[in-house]
């Protein structure tokens, strides 16, 4: 009898909180109308496209569509795991993404605390001018320019080289060397604009601290040990995070540019070969399968990585 009585409030309670919340929508009706547009935008462009999922499991006909193209299951899996290629692309997409992840991600922070000490304003705004500049330069332009500087007629590296009795050297011919040039390139592009969010929470901190630390005799490399790295802590275990989640989307269009014949064995990445197999060999059910093995990985890698930085640090995406 009791359970049965407390069932009814327990409807009753869940009644209110409903009633409540719609009250509080109608309420602020105009907030959830300026969410409705970015609501809509994401239904039809993040989710609408994973009904194509199915086509990974299915030999994709155009003719017959979605719906007619028969099933065959796991069999575009298979083929990718079990192809020569399969080793090769997944050593090379995880050893320049994690590489990208150990070079890039403390270098914005080290900027940030630069910029954040930099006592001349003048200099402090034409640093940050000059590391957010690269930051604007399409993929396409980058990619020129570095073949340019590294070219072993007319490059001005292989000139430099030269002097010191060395060279010349074709960089972009070397495997070896392919996954330092495009690390480091896109640390160099990125790294100002990176910093930006560290900079934003180094604002947050209180001078009030600084000047007790300074009372208490500490220098800046204790203040910044003490304070600014406790302060942006949350930020940087938020981005690690965000970062572990996209460690398998190593952008395809820097690799393709870069790769050539003599760099292919450490060019070729995910992202480039499920472009060919995809867009220029029209296998578009492999393709869908490469890439949704691609993002399962993400998926758990984000799932895994927010768990441990909650246990370990208190902060994390959810």
């Amino acid at each position: 009898m009791m359970q049965q009585a407390q069932a009814p409030a327990k409807r009753t309670e869940k009644q209110k909180k409903r009633h409540l919340i719609w009250k509080q929508m109608k309420a602020n009706y105009f907030l959830y109308i300026f969410l409705l547009p970015a609501t809509v935008y994401l239904g039809i462009f993040a989710y609408g496209p994973l009904y194509g999922i199915q086509i990974a499991f299915k030999d994709f006909y155009a003719f017959k569509g979605i719906v007619g193209s028969p099933w065959v299951g796991l069999k575009h899996f298979n083929t990718f795991f079990n192809s020569p290629r399969f080793s090769m692309l997944l050593g090379n997409t995880l050893t320049i993404s994690v590489y990208s992840l150990l070079a890039g991600f403390p270098i914005p922070i080290i900027l940030a605390l630069l910029l954040n000490y930099t006592p001349r304003q003048g200099l402090k705004r034409f640093a940050q001018t000059v590391s957010y500049a690269p930051h604007f330069i399409s993929i396409v332009v980058l990619a020129g320019m570095l073949n340019v500087f590294l070219s072993p007629k007319s490059g001005f590296i292989n000139t430099l080289l030269g002097y010191i009795g060395v060279g010349p050297i074709f960089f972009m011919g070397s495997p070896a060397a392919f996954k330092h040039i495009y690390v480091w390139s896109g640390v160099w592009q990125s790294a100002g604009w990176s910093s930006i969010i560290y900079l934003a929470a180094l604002s947050g901190v209180s001078p009030e601290l600084h000047e007790a630390a300074i009372i208490d005799g500490a220098n800046k490399l204790q203040r910044i040990a003490h304070i600014d790295i406790p302060t942006i802590m949350p930020t940087m275990v938020i981005l690690l995070v965000m970062s572990f989640g996209s460690i398998m989307n190593v952008g395809y269009e820097k690799a393709f540019l870069l790769q050539n014949s003599l760099n292919m064995t450490s060019s070729e990445i995910i992202s480039t070969y499920t472009y060919k197999v995809g867009l220029m060999e029209a296998k578009y059910s492999y393709s869908t399968a490469i890439g949704l093995f691609n993002n399962v990985i993400n998926f758990t890698l984000l799932i895994i990585v927010n768990r441990i930085a909650r246990v370990l640090s208190g902060s994390s995406l959810w």
